[in-house]
């Protein structure tokens, strides 16, 4: 891949709507999905029978015995295009560890090949009873077996490890890891429909919680729940007649791990070295930078992402993250800053891959903000860690 992304600024998201987030509910997922489909065509403009593209990735976060039901557990673009009528032309699912950043791809493909007019993109997570990785077995085989038996199981010690190894090569903290989740608590307190409405915490709290992982805390994790979010996409021409400002797709570039280990047995240095291949892809193909950026809403399902995030995209030197987030870098409420997790984040939200990364740039960029608003006009959002997930370049200047 070189050169400016084929599909630059002609794609656009003109609509959205989110659900409320909840730790557990009985209803069932593909009700609050139909209802938050519903309620996203009709922001922006349309009617069901308008949308012909459907694209989503139906991925059950949680591991172990439990079952991945359609309309219940999860929700897949086959269930939803057959439950909101219309007429769907194209429906697709991304599979794979980069669920948002690979479903919006799929969208800007079908509109700009002309599979489909109208795109809805979905996310759907489920919180199901009892534990979240819940596993019966009591025997390991196959590449688990070195590490499932010694309690390395999941992700979060896989991410303690790098965050380890981040911490002893520069110097960052758990007072460090503080002042990412307290932003990201703070900003999330702000949001009617966060699960952490009203409940931002403070340095003191964060640092009271004892470790899981070493240096991390259940803090420093987004907290499993049910919540729908989607959004409405279009070719750019279509967008103009539409009620909301367009915020366009400029570039979008991809991580993939450039050396094969045991699942989860990952390093500091293979997550940077991919990352840094993906943000070259992502500002060639977007004809911008770093400096050319006014919000970046990095992925934050675990604390130490950010770190990576912002580094591997040139926002701060490598191994300075620490530092630029502590000295007020990220923090929202300085004009001056990047305003990360200015939307709350994972962290401040609750563990629904992407979407409060990907809303945040839409609402600043759309001018819907509201009382967070920033002068915005080109902005950046990734998902997953780098090299396993993607970013996205948007804007509302398509010239």
């Amino acid at each position: 891949m070189s050169g400016l992304f084929a599909s630059h600024n002609r794609i656009a998201i003109v609509g959205y709507a989110h659900s409320e987030v909840v730790r557990r509910t009985s209803e069932p997922l593909g009700i609050t999905a139909l209802r938050t489909a519903r309620a996203a065509i009709e922001d922006a403009g349309l009617t069901p029978e308008q949308i012909d593209g459907f694209t989503s990735s139906a991925l059950l976060p949680s591991s172990g015995e439990h079952a991945a039901q359609d309309g219940i557990s999860v929700v897949t673009s086959d269930w939803l295009a057959k439950h909101l009528g219309g007429h769907a032309h194209y429906v697709a699912g991304f599979q794979g560890i980069g669920q948002l950043t690979g479903s919006l791809s799929l969208a800007v493909n079908a509109l700009a090949s002309g599979a489909a007019d109208y795109v809805l993109l979905h996310r759907a997570l489920h919180n199901p009873a009892g534990k979240y990785n819940d596993n019966p077995t009591t025997e390991f085989a196959g590449d688990q077996q070195w590490s499932a038996p010694q309690g390395f199981f999941g992700a979060l010690p896989a991410i303690a490890m790098v965050c380890n190894e981040y911490c002893q090569r520069y110097g960052a903290t758990r007072e460090s890891l503080a002042d990412v989740v307290v932003e990201a608590r703070k900003n999330g307190a702000r949001l009617p429909w966060s699960y952490w409405h009203g409940k931002p915490i403070t340095k003191e709290d964060y640092l009271a919680e004892p470790p899981i992982n070493d240096p991390m805390s259940r803090l420093d994790c987004d907290i499993p729940v049910q919540g729908v979010g989607v959004f409405v996409l279009t070719t750019a021409d279509r967008a103009k007649d539409l009620p909301h400002k367009p915020v366009y797709i400029s570039s979008q570039a991809f991580g993939y791990p450039l050396h094969h280990r045991i699942p989860l047995h990952w390093t500091l240095d293979e997550m940077m070295e991919s990352g840094v291949g993906l943000a070259q892809r992502l500002w060639e193909s977007s004809g911008l930078g770093p400096a050319d950026i006014d919000t970046a809403q990095v992925y934050d399902a675990f604390s130490p992402f950010v770190y990576i995030w912002l580094e591997v995209l040139g926002f701060c030197p490598v191994g300075e993250a620490h530092r630029f987030i502590s000295e007020g870098g990220i923090d929202s409420d300085r004009p001056d800053s990047l305003g990360t997790l200015s939307g709350g984040g994972a962290i401040g939200n609750g563990r629904l891959h992407g979407l409060p990364q990907l809303l945040e740039c839409y609402l600043q960029l759309s001018g819907r903000a509201g009382e967070r608003q920033r002068p915005t006009t080109n902005a950046v959002m990734s998902y997953s860690a780098p090299h396993f997930g993607g970013a996205v370049v948007l804007t509302n200047d398509p010239a």
